[in-house]
């Protein structure tokens, strides 16, 4: 008997004080990427890899610490500089198929509360569990996790 396939869509937006210009420089650049989306707290980072351009890729080889090993693999369809990026990834638990994912980022300009110009981000991600099990709460946790932690990234580093 075939596994169901749940299926989730969610959007985030963030709001960022910085120029979109500066997000996206944090989305693109390799070492920024790695240190904010690669190396959290709770896992260990077995590799990391990225090509960012259209028919780029990124690759993630991790694992919590004390757990299976797990990998996110990443193809770029379209990437706008300062505007939006299109991507598919998939990822993987103890080499078993967890879930496939298209994922749009669009960024904007935005005055912020404070009068200064800021950054809109608007993320939406469709995926499919191939696991059967619905880790749409999950994603989306973890999603918002990696958010934080990219406002993080441009609040220490320029």
């Amino acid at each position: 008997m075939n596994k169901p396939v749940p299926q989730s869509t969610f959007q985030i937006e963030k709001l960022f004080p910085q120029p979109k210009e500066r997000v996206f420089a944090a989305l693109q650049d390799p070492t920024k990427k790695r240190r904010w989306f690669a190396e959290g707290d709770g896992f260990e980072l077995q590799s990391y890899e990225l090509d960012f351009r259209v028919g780029g890729f990124e690759r993630t080889f991790f694992r919590p610490k004390g757990g299976p090993p797990m990998t996110q693999e990443a193809y770029y369809f379209d990437i706008i500089p300062n505007e939006r990026i299109v991507f598919a990834y998939s990822m993987t638990i103890a080499g078993a198929p967890l879930s496939a994912s298209l994922g749009t980022m669009e960024l904007s300009s935005t005055e912020l509360d404070s009068g200064k110009l800021g950054t809109r981000l608007l993320y939406t991600e469709h995926t499919a569990y191939l696991d059967g099990n619905d880790g749409s709460v999950s994603r989306r946790e973890g999603t918002e996790q990696l958010f934080v932690a990219l406002a993080r990234e441009l609040e220490l580093h320029t």
